[in-house]
């Protein structure tokens, strides 16, 4: 795939039709123990068309597998509600469920531990294409499995059909994963960091992959990761989110170009991109005291975003999610912006632009340019 080339997908906010899936303030806690609560996921809300991408971006720890484990079905809301194709998605029914396992299907990050090690490729494509297609003959499992295989480009197929996950590379285990998930024919597909663990240089053949397969099976994609730079060239929209929030919501090619949150645009300057993605945005804002600007006059932007001792003291190794709720603004501890109000006060996600929302209390402060951009309806 030409890497100066980007895919054509459609913005989600412009689907055909009806929602394929729909998330409604969706909210998951975790009890830790001694009266605390983890607030994995905090009122999210968004929808996904099918024969679209939309990215769901932000740092390990931030609440986006969370997410996805909720959408297929293996973790139980807190509060909130799934729709699918309109209609609410009952954990409780044995029946509906297995009908929504079918229509929604999960691709993971880590392709070697989803796949069974002492079973063939042909065991794991056998086993969903009888669970969910019901084919009448041995035949007819066989020139599906091999049509599958064909789809994820592993022919010929007769190569792999006897080989174990450990016999195939990275890239080649993923795709299995893929075609698994094909299996079902699912109308919704979740790719949890579907690339992260594969070598930079078949990255963005497996995007290209991925953007054939939500082509030609119209598949409603929501694509999870922490690399802000291929949400850019991959996704028709982008939601940021940050200890379990959005934060920033909006087109994928004006939000990385033009990131209104402090975070998104911390996530920006850390984005080892190729083509540096974000010069535009660095040069406008080296003028002026952005939260880039102000966060390297501290510390480096990526070590910052590594969560490495942040004003609030938090773990190392993750981003500053409250056990309990403080009240204010998660993202406050790390922004060079806060104020009294950001810690006493959350912000909610509010226009500042055309198809564009951020929760920040100080945008006027923190991106200027994008409130001040043409496309903008209306002030804050």
């Amino acid at each position: 795939m030409n890497a100066a080339a980007a895919p054509e997908v459609s913005p989600v906010g412009a689907g055909p039709g009806a929602p394929a899936m729909q998330a409604i303030s969706l909210n998951k806690d975790f009890r830790l123990g001694r009266g605390e609560v983890l607030h994995a996921v905090r009122d999210v809300s968004f929808d996904l068309y099918r024969g679209t991408v939309l990215a769901l971006v932000g740092e390990s720890g931030s609440g986006k597998s969370t997410v996805a484990r909720l959408l297929a079905g293996q973790e139980r809301l807190t509060s909130g509600s799934i729709m699918l194709h309109g209609k609410p998605v009952d954990p409780s029914s044995g029946r509906a469920f297995r009908r929504h396992k079918s229509e929604v299907q999960l691709v993971f990050q880590d392709p070697f531990a989803s796949l069974n090690p002492v079973h063939t490729v042909r065991h794991h494509l056998e086993r969903p294409v009888r669970l969910h297609q019901h084919p009448g003959s041995k035949n007819a499992v066989a020139q599906e499995i091999t049509g599958l295989l064909e789809q994820v480009r592993l022919a010929p197929a007769k190569h792999f059909l006897g080989k174990y996950p450990h016999e195939l590379s990275g890239g080649q285990r993923q795709r299995v994963s893929f075609a698994r998930a094909l299996a079902a024919r699912p109308s919704v597909l979740l790719a949890d960091e579907p690339v992260s663990m594969l070598d930079v240089s078949i990255r963005l053949e497996m995007l290209s992959l991925l953007d054939d397969l939500r082509k030609r099976f119209k598949l409603a994609l929501l694509y999870i990761t922490h690399d802000i730079a291929s949400a850019r060239y991959f996704a028709g929209n982008v939601l940021v989110m940050y200890a379990g929030q959005i934060v920033e919501r909006g087109p994928a090619e004006d939000l990385t170009q033009h990131p209104a949150h402090p975070y998104t645009q911390l996530l920006i300057a850390s984005a080892p991109d190729p083509d540096n993605l974000g010069s535009a945005l660095r040069g406008h804002l080296s003028g002026q005291k952005s939260a880039v600007g102000r966060l390297s006059g501290q510390k480096s932007a990526v070590g910052r975003l590594s969560g490495q001792k942040s004003t609030a003291g938090t773990h190392p190794a993750r981003p500053a999610v409250p056990a309990t709720p403080a009240g204010g603004c998660p993202f406050s501890p790390r922004c060079p912006f806060a104020d009294d109000r950001c810690r006493a006060e959350a912000p909610v996600l509010r226009p500042v632009a055309t198809a564009r929302e951020a929760a920040c209390w100080h945008l006027d402060v923190a991106a200027p340019g994008v409130l001040a951009a043409p496309s903008q309806q209306g002030g804050e």
